[in-house]
């Protein structure tokens, strides 16, 4: 009976627990908060204490002392620290509800499709520990696929290729559910791992994580046009060599170099998963094409490498960085409409 009656005054909420950064939405309200999924924290007589969530612990990084560590709980889409994990969702429930706790929501939680039971029930149990009154899990491509508002319940084949931070999920979907589905563990991490590693061999300069993400966006490329001028852009590191503060100028042919290992590996995911694609559904999909979305779809060019290596339309979701939050979204505002999607007990 307490329950029911804390869910009167409830907040309902669906969360894109992603490795690289948590969007929450709120019920009636949509996307209210957007932070990296970040925790800074200190060790104080052998236990980890949380000293910042989010925004102010991304700035931490790479600029912390040795005290004090900035982490990621989430390591390829699932929970690498599951203490600090429920702290952190903890956290970010709190400020949606700004502080309070008198009431208890109901949660629906984006999972990876390649997580394993204990995964989802480590998830499953942040949540129910940081106050929701019950939890529902809710496939990644599948909430990607509905915040793209593709015709996932009717039958007719969609597919969609979610590249988040840690994991690329590709998926053909129908009638409500997934006929094939795979998760690879390449994203934007990788990008930015990619990046660094080029850049420390062939321009003997150390930079960082937020340096490699700044790069990626500015002028990281899966296509080069050697017609055109090719962008340029400043960096700042430490000499490998001297150990000194170094500033140098790269170009978006360098970073194609750096990505394209990665971007072929994405390319062969997705034209694996169309050769296991059952024929019917394929012909749908030859006709539709496919979406690509989360944050390493905005790549520049990487929907026109897809296109070349597979033959088929591509294209980048409206809005491709919201997409898995508001079809978690609408999996909590459409339950009894959509309630096959969802996973109610691991």
């Amino acid at each position: 009976m307490l329950q029911k009656i804390l869910g009167l005054f409830s907040s309902d909420m669906a969360i894109d627990l992603g490795t690289a950064n948590t969007l929450v939405y709120v019920s009636g309200k949509g996307v209210v908060l957007n932070e990296p999924s970040v925790v800074a924290v200190t060790e104080i007589k052998g236990k980890k204490h949380v000293l910042a969530v989010g925004e102010e612990a991304k700035k931490m990084v790479g600029r912390t002392p040795e005290n004090i560590k900035a982490i990621r709980p989430l390591r390829d889409g699932v929970i690498a620290d599951f203490d600090i994990a429920e702290d952190m969702i903890k956290y970010f429930i709190r400020k949606v509800h700004r502080g309070s706790f008198a009431s208890a929501p109901q949660i629906v939680i984006c999972v990876p499709f390649g997580a394993t039971a204990v995964e989802r029930r480590a998830i499953k149990e942040s949540a129910e520990s940081a106050g929701a009154r019950s939890v529902f899990l809710v496939e990644e491509p599948m909430a990607a696929a509905i915040g793209a508002n593709l015709p996932v319940t009717e039958p007719t084949g969609s597919m969609v290729v979610d590249i988040g931070g840690g994991t690329t999920e590709i998926a053909v979907l129908s009638l409500g559910g997934i006929s094939y589905a795979q998760s690879v563990k390449i994203g934007g991490d990788r990008m930015d791992n990619d990046i660094i590693d080029h850049i420390r061999r062939t321009d003997n300069l150390f930079i960082g994580e937020r340096t490699a993400e700044e790069i990626k966006k500015e002028i990281g490329t899966a296509i080069v046009n050697s017609r055109t001028k090719p962008k340029e852009m400043k960096i700042k590191g430490r000499s490998i060599s001297q150990g000194l503060p170094l500033e140098i100028t790269i170009n978006e042919h360098h970073i194609y170099d750096a990505l394209e290992k990665t971007v072929v590996e994405i390319s062969n995911s997705v034209r694996a998963a169309l050769e296991k694609t059952p024929p019917e559904l394929a012909s749908d999909i030859v006709e539709k094409g496919i979406i690509i979305t989360g944050g390493g779809s905005m790549l520049n060019n990487l929907d026109k490498r897809i296109r070349k290596d597979t033959g088929l339309p591509v294209s980048v979701a409206e809005e491709p960085l919201q997409c898995v939050v508001y079809g978690t979204g609408r999996c909590l505002e459409e339950m009894k409409t959509l309630k096959n999607v969802l996973i109610s007990s691991v």
